[in-house]
């Protein structure tokens, strides 16, 4: 497949793009063209032969991006290459072992036929935006658990079935 891979992402605090923006990247490295793009902002997939869906995961939830843009898009997107990631856990879990998509995005899945779902760990700073934000902050539990390495070979997976496709 040489076409179009689209990367949208739904964040709060910025973390969930950057990792977006690191799939779209090794993507290209790997011979694809491929945009990230907040996910609320896109009004069409048809142009993109592929698309990937990140989203942030709140109180056991996908990012209300997130869920908006496969609720928008589904028709599309069933009918596309598809994979889905989510970012949060505020501990190393996510890169000790695979950690299951939450209920909302299964069903979304299922319905779907996604390829695959991965959790990778999140980012929570000082600075972030949002009252639970603050208060997890307050008690310590912030800190940036991304592995980039772990998100980088996930993509090049990705890249991989679709060069091969």
């Amino acid at each position: 497949m040489t076409g179009e891979v689209l990367v949208a992402y739904a964040t709060t605090n910025g973390s969930t793009a950057q990792i977006a923006e690191a799939v779209a990247q090794v993507l290209c490295k790997e011979g694809l063209t491929a945009e990230a793009q907040p996910a609320r902002s896109v009004a069409s997939i048809e142009m993109y032969d592929a698309v990937v869906v990140g989203g942030a995961l709140y109180a056991g939830r996908w990012h209300k991006d997130a869920r908006g843009f496969v609720r928008r898009h589904r028709r599309a997107l069933a009918e596309r290459p598809l994979w889905f990631f989510s970012s949060g856990p505020l501990d190393a879990s996510a890169s000790e072992r695979n950690i299951p998509p939450v209920s909302g995005v299964r069903r979304a899945m299922d319905r779907l036929g996604v390829r695959e779902h991965v959790a990778f760990g999140g980012c929570l700073e000082q600075g972030a935006r949002g009252r639970v934000a603050r208060m997890i902050l307050r008690n310590g539990k912030g800190g940036d658990f991304r592995d980039f390495p772990a998100i980088e070979a996930w993509a090049r997976r990705v890249a991989e079935e679709l060069t091969a496709a």
